[in-house]
């Protein structure tokens, strides 16, 4: 069955830099684009940014461009979110989305803290 494992969420300073990771399996991973969400405290979950399956195109929430940077690897099967300059807005849980025929696949999240 379809698995995805976020990790590497953490509390950081307003500035700072943290690295998400998503493991994924029981799919071929190298065959579908791939998503990063989160969700705030008392908010919709949002898409942060999304990557095609052969790492051609990527897309990003205008909050974060500039800032974040989604990658893959799918020899190892990975997602990744380089996230630099963290804003206290950018506290919220992150998860993995695998769009996948016609359901959504998620991960457990990981929690984003940034705060002074």
């Amino acid at each position: 069955q379809v698995q995805l494992v976020e990790s590497g969420g953490g509390l950081v300073q307003p500035g700072g830099s943290l690295r998400l990771s998503c493991a994924a399996s029981g799919f071929t991973f190298s065959s579908y684009r791939m998503n990063w969400y989160r969700q705030a405290p008392e908010k919709k979950r949002e898409l942060v940014a999304g990557i095609s399956s052969a790492s051609s195109s990527t897309n990003y929430a205008a909050s974060v461009k500039g800032r974040f940077t989604i990658s893959r690897d799918n020899v190892r099967n990975m997602m990744y979110l380089q996230m630099n300059n963290l804003k206290p807005e950018d506290t919220a849980v992150y998860y993995c989305n695998a769009p996948i025929a016609n359901n959504n696949y998620w991960g457990q999240g990981t929690q984003v803290t940034v705060s002074s």
